[in-house]
C-alpha cells in the first residue's frame, strides 16, 4: 500500500479549497430574486454605514 508524501496532500487541499472558495466567489456574484447581487448588497450597505458614520463624525460636539 502506498501513501502519499505529506507535499501532495498538502496540494490536493489547496485544490479543495480552491474549489469552494471559487464556487463560494460565483454565489456572491449571482442576482438574487432578479436585483442585484448579494455582494453588491453588502457593498451598498456598507457604503450607506459609512456615509451614516462619517455624519455622525462631522456633527458638532
Amino acid at each position: 500500500m502506498k501513501f502519499r508524501s505529506r507535499q501532495a496532500q498538502q496540494g490536493q487541499t489547496m485544490v479543495e479549497y480552491v474549489i469552494v472558495l471559487a464556487a463560494f466567489s460565483v454565489i456572491l456574484l449571482i442576482p438574487y430574486d432578479g436585483n442585484v447581487s448579494v455582494l453588491d448588497q453588502m457593498f451598498a450597505a456598507l457604503q450607506e454605514a459609512y456615509k451614516r458614520f462619517s455624519y455622525a463624525l462631522s456633527l458638532p460636539t
